[in-house]
Protein backbone atom coordinates (compact mmCIF):
# COMPACT_ATOMS: atom_id res chain seq x y z
CA UNK A 1 0.00 0.00 0.00
CA UNK A 2 3.09 2.07 1.05
CA UNK A 3 4.43 1.68 -2.04
CA UNK A 4 1.16 2.45 -4.06
CA UNK A 5 1.17 5.79 -2.47
CA UNK A 6 4.69 6.21 -3.46
CA UNK A 7 3.86 5.38 -7.25
CA UNK A 8 1.34 7.70 -6.97
CA UNK A 9 2.93 10.94 -5.52
CA UNK A 10 5.93 10.29 -8.29
CA UNK A 11 3.31 10.01 -11.24
CA UNK A 12 1.66 13.15 -9.40
CA UNK A 13 4.68 15.20 -9.71
CA UNK A 14 5.74 14.19 -13.50
CA UNK A 15 2.22 14.96 -14.66
CA UNK A 16 2.75 18.60 -15.02
CA UNK A 17 0.71 20.57 -17.45
CA UNK A 18 1.25 23.23 -20.74
CA UNK A 19 4.65 25.31 -20.30
CA UNK A 20 3.75 28.71 -22.06
CA UNK A 21 5.79 28.39 -25.11
CA UNK A 22 3.97 25.02 -25.32
CA UNK A 23 0.51 27.15 -25.23
CA UNK A 24 1.78 30.15 -27.80
CA UNK A 25 3.26 27.31 -30.14
CA UNK A 26 0.07 25.59 -30.01
CA UNK A 27 -1.56 29.09 -30.71
CA UNK A 28 0.06 29.78 -33.75
CA UNK A 29 -0.53 26.65 -35.24
CA UNK A 30 -4.23 26.78 -34.57
CA UNK A 31 -3.74 30.24 -35.88
CA UNK A 32 -1.98 29.06 -39.57
CA UNK A 33 -4.99 26.57 -39.71
CA UNK A 34 -7.53 28.88 -39.36
CA UNK A 35 -5.59 31.37 -41.91
CA UNK A 36 -4.94 28.72 -44.84
CA UNK A 37 -9.37 27.42 -44.23
CA UNK A 38 -10.20 31.70 -44.56
CA UNK A 39 -8.17 32.05 -47.71
CA UNK A 40 -9.65 28.69 -49.40
CA UNK A 41 -13.01 29.63 -48.45
CA UNK A 42 -12.24 32.50 -49.74
CA UNK A 43 -10.72 31.44 -53.31
CA UNK A 44 -13.71 29.00 -53.25
CA UNK A 45 -16.16 31.37 -53.01
CA UNK A 46 -14.51 33.79 -55.22
CA UNK A 47 -14.54 31.15 -58.21
CA UNK A 48 -17.42 30.48 -57.58
CA UNK A 49 -18.42 34.09 -58.65
CA UNK A 50 -16.28 34.49 -61.19
CA UNK A 51 -17.42 30.91 -62.69
CA UNK A 52 -21.69 32.70 -62.05
CA UNK A 53 -20.51 36.11 -63.56
CA UNK A 54 -18.69 34.27 -66.82
CA UNK A 55 -21.54 32.03 -67.31
CA UNK A 56 -24.04 34.74 -67.13
CA UNK A 57 -21.68 36.67 -69.12
CA UNK A 58 -22.45 33.75 -72.12
CA UNK A 59 -25.79 33.65 -71.92
CA UNK A 60 -26.14 37.18 -72.71
CA UNK A 61 -24.22 36.99 -75.73
CA UNK A 62 -25.81 34.31 -76.48
CA UNK A 63 -29.19 35.91 -76.36
CA UNK A 64 -27.92 38.53 -78.30
CA UNK A 65 -26.86 36.14 -81.38
CA UNK A 66 -30.44 34.60 -81.29
CA UNK A 67 -31.87 37.97 -81.41
CA UNK A 68 -29.50 39.05 -84.09
CA UNK A 69 -30.03 36.14 -86.46
CA UNK A 70 -33.85 35.99 -86.16
CA UNK A 71 -33.89 39.59 -87.14
CA UNK A 72 -31.47 38.75 -90.17
CA UNK A 73 -33.57 35.86 -91.23
CA UNK A 74 -36.53 38.14 -91.70
CA UNK A 75 -35.47 40.22 -93.89
CA UNK A 76 -37.08 41.29 -96.66
CA UNK A 77 -36.02 42.90 -100.11
CA UNK A 78 -38.02 45.97 -99.77
CA UNK A 79 -36.64 49.35 -100.06
CA UNK A 80 -37.75 52.32 -98.10
CA UNK A 81 -38.45 56.10 -98.95
CA UNK A 82 -37.61 58.87 -96.25
CA UNK A 83 -38.75 61.69 -97.60
CA UNK A 84 -37.53 62.20 -100.99
CA UNK A 85 -34.46 59.51 -100.57
CA UNK A 86 -34.52 56.14 -101.79
CA UNK A 87 -33.12 53.80 -99.20
CA UNK A 88 -32.18 50.05 -100.24
CA UNK A 89 -33.23 47.06 -98.50
CA UNK A 90 -30.37 46.26 -96.93
CA UNK A 91 -27.38 49.14 -96.34
CA UNK A 92 -24.18 47.98 -94.75
CA UNK A 93 -21.55 50.37 -93.88
CA UNK A 94 -18.12 50.19 -92.37
CA UNK A 95 -15.87 52.50 -90.86
CA UNK A 96 -12.69 51.19 -88.89
CA UNK A 97 -13.46 48.68 -86.08
CA UNK A 98 -17.32 49.60 -86.42
CA UNK A 99 -19.93 48.65 -88.79
CA UNK A 100 -23.77 49.52 -88.82
CA UNK A 101 -26.05 47.92 -90.71
CA UNK A 102 -29.84 49.32 -91.47
CA UNK A 103 -32.37 46.60 -93.35
CA UNK A 104 -36.32 46.07 -93.59
CA UNK A 105 -37.46 43.06 -91.86
CA UNK A 106 -40.76 41.20 -91.56
CA UNK A 107 -43.11 41.79 -88.95
CA UNK A 108 -42.68 43.70 -85.63
CA UNK A 109 -42.00 42.74 -82.14
CA UNK A 110 -41.88 46.34 -80.65
CA UNK A 111 -45.67 46.85 -81.19
CA UNK A 112 -49.53 46.04 -79.65
CA UNK A 113 -50.32 45.89 -83.20
CA UNK A 114 -47.49 44.41 -85.83
CA UNK A 115 -47.12 46.72 -88.99
CA UNK A 116 -47.81 43.88 -91.82
CA UNK A 117 -45.35 45.82 -94.21
CA UNK A 118 -42.39 45.01 -91.59
CA UNK A 119 -40.46 47.49 -90.60
CA UNK A 120 -36.86 49.16 -90.72
CA UNK A 121 -34.13 47.84 -87.85
CA UNK A 122 -30.49 48.45 -87.29
CA UNK A 123 -27.64 47.70 -85.16
CA UNK A 124 -24.72 49.76 -84.75
CA UNK A 125 -21.58 50.54 -82.33
CA UNK A 126 -21.05 53.46 -80.49
CA UNK A 127 -18.64 54.19 -77.95
CA UNK A 128 -18.01 50.81 -76.62
CA UNK A 129 -22.11 49.97 -76.33
CA UNK A 130 -23.74 47.85 -79.39
CA UNK A 131 -27.41 49.21 -80.08
CA UNK A 132 -30.24 48.41 -81.48
CA UNK A 133 -32.19 50.55 -83.58
CA UNK A 134 -35.62 50.28 -84.87
CA UNK A 135 -37.94 52.46 -87.04
CA UNK A 136 -41.77 52.44 -86.07
CA UNK A 137 -42.70 52.84 -89.91
CA UNK A 138 -40.92 51.62 -93.50
CA UNK A 139 -41.92 54.98 -95.05
CA UNK A 140 -41.76 57.88 -93.59
CA UNK A 141 -40.47 62.15 -94.53
CA UNK A 142 -37.47 61.55 -93.65
CA UNK A 143 -37.75 63.41 -90.10
CA UNK A 144 -38.60 60.00 -88.10
CA UNK A 145 -35.95 59.78 -85.53
CA UNK A 146 -35.53 55.43 -84.56
CA UNK A 147 -35.92 54.51 -80.90
CA UNK A 148 -32.71 53.24 -80.12
CA UNK A 149 -32.00 50.38 -76.98
CA UNK A 150 -28.38 49.03 -75.65
CA UNK A 151 -27.79 45.57 -75.84
CA UNK A 152 -24.40 44.78 -74.73
CA UNK A 153 -21.98 46.60 -73.10
CA UNK A 154 -18.26 46.82 -73.22
CA UNK A 155 -17.63 45.82 -77.06
CA UNK A 156 -14.52 46.87 -78.96
CA UNK A 157 -14.92 46.22 -81.92
CA UNK A 158 -18.28 45.10 -84.14
CA UNK A 159 -17.80 44.21 -87.94
CA UNK A 160 -19.90 42.72 -90.49
CA UNK A 161 -19.51 41.12 -93.77
CA UNK A 162 -21.84 40.12 -96.54
CA UNK A 163 -21.97 37.37 -99.01
CA UNK A 164 -22.20 38.25 -102.47
CA UNK A 165 -23.97 35.90 -105.02
CA UNK A 166 -20.24 34.75 -106.85
CA UNK A 167 -19.08 33.87 -102.98
CA UNK A 168 -17.51 37.35 -102.26
CA UNK A 169 -17.12 38.94 -98.93
CA UNK A 170 -17.72 42.56 -98.72
CA UNK A 171 -17.57 45.13 -95.85
CA UNK A 172 -20.53 47.22 -97.25
CA UNK A 173 -23.44 46.90 -99.09
CA UNK A 174 -24.16 47.23 -101.94
CA UNK A 175 -21.89 48.39 -104.45
CA UNK A 176 -22.56 47.73 -107.87
CA UNK A 177 -25.03 45.26 -108.75
CA UNK A 178 -25.79 43.32 -106.01
CA UNK A 179 -29.16 41.75 -105.23
CA UNK A 180 -31.61 43.25 -102.48
CA UNK A 181 -30.08 41.34 -99.86
CA UNK A 182 -27.07 39.42 -99.27
CA UNK A 183 -26.20 35.39 -99.10
CA UNK A 184 -24.84 35.51 -96.19
CA UNK A 185 -23.35 37.99 -92.85
CA UNK A 186 -20.36 37.21 -90.90
CA UNK A 187 -20.03 39.11 -87.76
CA UNK A 188 -17.05 39.27 -85.72
CA UNK A 189 -16.98 40.91 -81.66
CA UNK A 190 -14.29 41.84 -79.79
CA UNK A 191 -14.69 42.35 -76.00
CA UNK A 192 -12.94 44.54 -73.68
CA UNK A 193 -11.48 41.87 -72.22
CA UNK A 194 -9.85 40.62 -75.73
CA UNK A 195 -12.57 37.66 -76.15
CA UNK A 196 -13.14 37.69 -79.84
CA UNK A 197 -16.18 35.96 -81.43
CA UNK A 198 -17.32 35.17 -84.78
CA UNK A 199 -20.75 34.21 -86.34
CA UNK A 200 -21.94 33.48 -89.87
CA UNK A 201 -26.01 33.78 -90.57
CA UNK A 202 -27.40 32.46 -93.70
CA UNK A 203 -29.97 34.51 -95.35
CA UNK A 204 -31.31 32.63 -98.19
Amino acid sequence: MTAMRTRLRQLAAGDRGFTLIEALVALAIFGVIALLAYRATTALATGEAQLSAEAQRWRTLEALFTRIEADFRQAVPRPIRAGAVREAAWIGTRRADASAVVFTRAGSEFTADPNPAGQRVGYRLRDDVLELAYWAALDHDGAMQPRVYPLLTGVDVFTLAYLTRDGTWRDVWPLLGEDDLPRAVRLALVLNDGVRIERTFVLR
